[in-house]
């Protein structure tokens, strides 16, 4: 079988950076090389794609210092549309080099400028095929605000919540705290297109709510807020379905808080005490196939590609309401997507296979 060459993409110019770099650490160390060849191209924080070192220990998740991408003066340099598939690198010396043909480019990149549709729509410009989401999917779920939207119309419930944009907040802040008072504390307070809980609040009372607004708006000039709502945190895995087929959705995992009032940066990746990630979760029969069903209408109702992790809050009513959907979601080995699909029979080095094989046989 002839070997597949692999430009696995990873960094970025957005706040999750360091988690991207981690989860590039995953992947460098467990895809299969039997079947890939892999060139590591890592995006600066100032957006330089520059070549990065085949070394999966480079980019280990270490809470006391999180990895990166730093600028070592080399310069990937794409194709041109219509000139191929081949890769070159310029080193610090001036000299270039061939890196050979790209087939599939594989961007685990969270946040803006990877997983908003702008490095989607580059590939599809130089008509190079890469995993994961497309432009129009990677952007409507990028924003958690649209997201809503779309999935409202779609019928499918989601949690309570409201919108502001830094205008109003500047100059109508007693409109936007009567609306949050409407809504009830604790509200949570998020920017509405950024992930790994960066930015994210929670204001237990009305005097929490400035510093709380500053906080997302740092990351964002649109902050969606909403209800604390009381239940279950889980979460499903989803794959596009080959040739056509139905998404497959992976028995749901849950966030398990002890200490932690909510699933922030510190406790998904720092291993900070209070939360748990569970898979399976421990769900009846019922529960399950509704919440996996929920994940599969979510993904088929954002027009979704690839790969998506659904959040849902199962209520202590019975009801699910969705929380938000991501279009590359955490993928550290200690992530709840990979973990989701290994409790359900699919491996971590078979997950990232999957994923390259599913943008190889796109059109």
């Amino acid at each position: 079988m002839a070997r597949t060459t692999v430009a696995v993409l990873f960094g970025g110019r957005s706040s999750e950076h360091s988690i991207s770099s981690a989860t590039a650490g995953g992947v460098l160390g467990a895809i299969d090389r039997e079947r890939f060849d892999v060139i590591p191209v890592g995006i600066t924080r100032d957006g330089v794609f520059v070549l990065e070192q085949d070394d999966p220990s480079r980019f280990a998740l270490d809470a006391q210092r999180l990895p990166e991408v730093v600028d070592n003066g080399t310069r990937v340099i794409w194709p041109l549309p219509g000139e191929g598939r081949a890769l070159r690198v310029r080193r610090a010396d001036g000299t270039e080099s061939s890196l050979g043909d790209v087939d599939v480019v594989l961007p685990i990149l969270h946040g803006v400028h990877g997983e908003d549709g702008t490095i989607q729509g580059f590939f599809d410009t130089l008509e190079i095929p890469y995993a994961g989401g497309g432009v129009v999917d990677s952007a409507m779920a990028m924003d958690k605000d649209i997201t809503k939207v779309v999935l409202s119309a779609a019928g499918i419930p989601v949690s309570p919540g409201f919108t502001v944009r830094a205008r109003r907040w500047a100059h109508d802040e007693a409109g936007v705290r009567a609306e949050a008072a409407e809504l009830g504390y604790p509200v949570f307070v998020k920017p509405a297109r950024a992930g790994s809980s960066v930015g994210v609040s929670k204001a237990h009372d009305p005097d929490e709510l400035a510093g709380a607004m500053r906080t997302a708006l740092a990351e964002d000039d649109k902050v969606l807020l909403e209800t604390a709502i009381v239940g279950r945190e889980i979460e499903v895995a989803v794959l596009e379905g080959r040739n056509g087929g139905e998404p497959r959705v992976s028995l749901p995992g849950e966030i398990v808080l002890t200490t932690r009032e909510f699933y922030d940066f510190e406790g998904k990746y720092l291993g900070g005490d209070g939360a748990e990630v569970v898979c399976p979760a421990d769900l009846t029969d019922e529960q399950t196939e509704r919440i996996r069903d929920v994940g599969a209408r979510v993904f088929e109702a954002l027009g979704s590609r690839g790969l998506a992790r659904v959040d849902v809050f199962l209520t202590e009513a019975g009801d699910v309401l969705v929380n938000e959907p991501n279009t590359m979601p955490g993928f550290t080995p200690i992530s709840m997507y990979p973990k989701c699909w290994i409790a359900s029979g699919l491996s971590y080095a078979d997950l990232i296979t999957e994923l390259i094989d599913l943008g190889l046989s796109r059109p």
